[in-house]
């Protein structure tokens, strides 16, 4: 980056955290009352932070929030912030050179503490929660309904109910390009990968794999279990953004042509 100063070994996260450990504010239970949310702040390399919910965010709830998150710094990036890229349950922050690693890291932490953990994203101000939500229209039509519902001990009518009633949550993408790793908050959908994986799968294929579901965007490999199709575009090059989910995207599943 232009202008950017060089940085020294004192400025990285790694020297950082030693001094943010020492101020008490990269424990877990930094900077927040006991029922407020907590995390835990890690270096990762000398340029990035990896921000892990922690204490009584450490289960599910916490997990939920990672998008959310994740999503708002992404929207309003601290100074100093390069990226901000999410996993299922970390959001990996790398710093522009010369940036101020502890105070970019007393700023994540304030920010989780002080971020609502209800789903969507901040309102105009910082004010509320704007909802984004994203239909997916699909026939339930995959080759594994049928197993998915006997994994679930249950009919492949009651899965599709499942699928349609839940406000799926863009946790994070990977994989391929426009590969969503939806998350629901309830967990009823959790159903393991195929024991064989398929060497093709189509490209708009709805699937279930270990408490995600997702669209493929295009054909590819892969080991989850196909309960669906919909013909919606997943990756698009040439739109802006050309991805139909983000990191804290919502989704509902709507049954097309009653099937």
């Amino acid at each position: 980056m232009s202008g950017a100063q060089p940085t020294s070994p004192a400025d990285t996260p790694p020297a950082a955290a030693r001094a943010l450990f020492r101020e008490g504010t990269a424990t877990p239970t930094a900077g927040s009352t006991p029922a407020a949310p907590t995390a835990r702040l890690l270096p990762a390399g000398d340029r990035a932070w990896l921000l892990e919910p922690a204490g009584q965010d450490g289960g599910q709830d916490g997990a939920l929030r990672v998008p959310r998150f994740a999503r708002a710094l992404a929207d309003d990036a601290p100074e100093g912030v390069e990226d901000v890229l999410p996993a299922a349950r970390t959001v990996l922050v790398t710093l522009l050179p010369g940036a101020d690693a502890a105070a970019v890291g007393r700023e994540l932490l304030r920010r989780w503490v002080e971020r609502p953990a209800g789903p969507g994203r901040p309102g105009p101000g910082g004010g509320g929660e704007v909802g984004e939500v994203v239909t997916v229209p699909v026939r339930y039509d995959g080759e594994d309904l049928a197993d998915v519902a006997d994994l679930l001990g249950t009919t492949p009518e009651e899965v599709v109910a499942r699928h349609t009633g839940t406000t799926w949550e863009c946790s994070f993408v990977g994989f391929a390009p426009g590969f969503g790793y939806l998350r629901s908050p309830d967990g009823r959908l959790s159903v393991p990968r195929r024991a064989q994986s398929r060497t093709a799968v189509p490209a708009g294929a709805v699937a279930l794999a270990d408490g995600f579901s997702a669209v493929y965007p295009r054909r590819s490999p892969g080991g989850w279990q196909l309960i669906g199709t919909t013909a919606a575009t997943l990756w698009d090059p040439a739109a802006d953004p050309p991805a139909l989910l983000r990191p804290g995207t919502a989704v509902r599943f709507v049954r097309e042509d009653g099937r």
